[in-house]
């Protein structure tokens, strides 16, 4: 985290995609600058110093997922969702709780490696390009009886053939020409990518049983392909010997034990009632997995241990049903700082539609501005967009601004069909027509067909 994103920046980056929640926003912006804090502390109380963990409680659709992830953009921050119910689906056990570490540690080796990669980019490229030069000119072989003179002759005219060939090849001349490649690809190369994306203990463990059963030696295929895709080839060989793997695994661990973030969604879901029966026991049972992975362990990776001290954890929920007093006491202890979002209004929806770098009206236009055409709304039919869905979440379940998804959709369905069989080049959207979409709709006791 850069030492210049005081609390006060954070917020003023956040309100740039998140209309509101000034109490969330503000928490979790303290929340980051206390672990910056945490890292300037030079002796052992800088171990002794535990991260903010925060529970963000509203409705859906109001912010909480979009905090969080817009936060770990601006600190580039290794991030996760994980939602807690997907812990209690399969019986009592679930999802394996520490799999969001290894998945969080997978992540962040991705990003570590393509940052590396792109540092060597300009010298990976360069022999990729030379690479390929010796596959389109192959040096000339000499005389058994060749003379000093002939070697010099001989090294001459190589050298000018391969000129002409890089000239041509700067300038594209040679992207039809095709090449055979031979390429061969690790076994354990292509099991390391496999578990990489998959979940729980498998990637800890299947990595260690197979890497003995497994041969070592890649099999080596020849394939044919054009030159920019033999350049692509090479390329990735070259950064892959360029980049250390030991120093991606040393980055991204680091990264992960000091500022990585795991969000976890619904956690609401798994709070237990009074009644410890059926599957509320369930529910206590994963909050006491999730109870050590909080509270710092040490959780075993392929990749080696990691302690998750000093991940910042952030859980969400609605809390309609329950309440954060319904966690076991010991989890309530672990999330001290509480922050409520509230509902949105018909105001916010008029702010969401206009004023956020990522708002749903300026990705219409930008998709509708690659069929040619031109897309703009007036304020009053802004209005009237923010109106309807306010009503629509009042008389309906309260969805946040995920109504304006639908909405919107439903307004310009039939611009989005007919385009571009009919030669449309400008759309403007009135409150008149935004009412004779709607009206009928929202009006309408049954809207089941136009919830999300």
């Amino acid at each position: 985290m850069k030492d210049e994103l005081t609390p006060i920046k954070i917020v003023k980056e956040l309100d740039k995609y998140i209309i509101g929640q000034y109490k969330a926003k503000r928490a979790v912006a303290v929340a980051f600058r206390n672990r910056w804090r945490r890292q300037q502390v030079k002796n052992e109380l800088r171990d002794e110093i535990m991260p903010n963990n925060i529970i963000l409680i509203g409705p859906t659709g109001v912010g909480k997922t979009e905090i969080a992830r817009r936060i770990s953009k601006l600190t580039q921050a290794p991030f996760i969702k994980v939602e807690a119910s997907k812990f209690t689906e399969v019986g009592y056990v679930g999802r394996d709780v520490e799999s969001m570490v290894r998945e969080l540690l997978s992540i962040a080796i991705n990003e570590v490696r393509q940052e590396l990669t792109k540092e060597v980019s300009v010298i990976a490229l360069k022999m990729a390009r030379e690479r390929v030069l010796d596959k389109l000119t192959p040096k000339i072989p000499a005389k058994s009886d060749e003379t000093e003179e002939e070697k010099e002759e001989r090294q001459e005219r190589y050298k000018r053939q391969r000129e002409k060939m890089e000239q041509k090849l700067s300038i594209g001349k040679l992207d039809e020409r095709e090449l055979e490649i031979n390429s061969s690809k690790s076994p354990l190369k292509q099991l390391e990518s496999f578990t990489e994306t998959g979940s729980g203990t498998i990637d800890f463990q299947i990595g260690d049983l197979l890497g003995g059963i497994l041969p070592l030696k890649g099999e080596k295929k020849t394939k044919k392909m054009k030159v920019p895709e033999a350049i692509t080839h090479y390329f990735q060989e070259e950064s892959d010997r360029l980049v250390n793997r030991e120093k991606v695994i040393n980055i991204a661990k680091d990264r992960v034990q000091n500022n990585g973030i795991i969000f976890i969604d619904e956690i609401d879901k798994i709070a237990s009632s009074d009644q410890k029966m059926g599957s509320d026991v369930s529910r206590s049972g994963v909050q006491r997995d999730l109870l050590p992975i909080v509270e710092g362990s040490n959780v075993p990776t392929k990749h080696g241990i990691v302690d998750t001290s000093h991940i910042l954890f952030i859980a969400a929920g609605a809390f309609s049903h329950a309440k954060p007093s319904d966690l076991i006491p010991e989890l309530q202890g672990r999330f001290p700082i509480r922050e409520e979002l509230n509902s949105l209004t018909k105001d916010d929806f008029i702010k969401i539609l206009t004023l956020p770098k990522n708002s749903l009206t300026r990705q219409y236009k930008a998709m509708l501005d690659t069929e040619g055409v031109s897309l703009s709304f007036t304020e009053d039919a802004l209005e009237m967009i923010a109106e309807y869905t306010a009503q629509a979440n009042e008389k309906m379940e309260d969805i946040g601004a995920r109504r304006l998804h639908t909405i919107l959709n439903t307004i310009l369905d039939e611009y989005l069909f007919d385009i571009p069989e009919k030669k449309i080049k400008t759309i403007v959207i009135e409150s008149d027509f935004v009412t004779e979409k709607l009206q009928d709709i929202i009006n309408s006791e049954d809207l089941s067909k136009y919830i999300l």
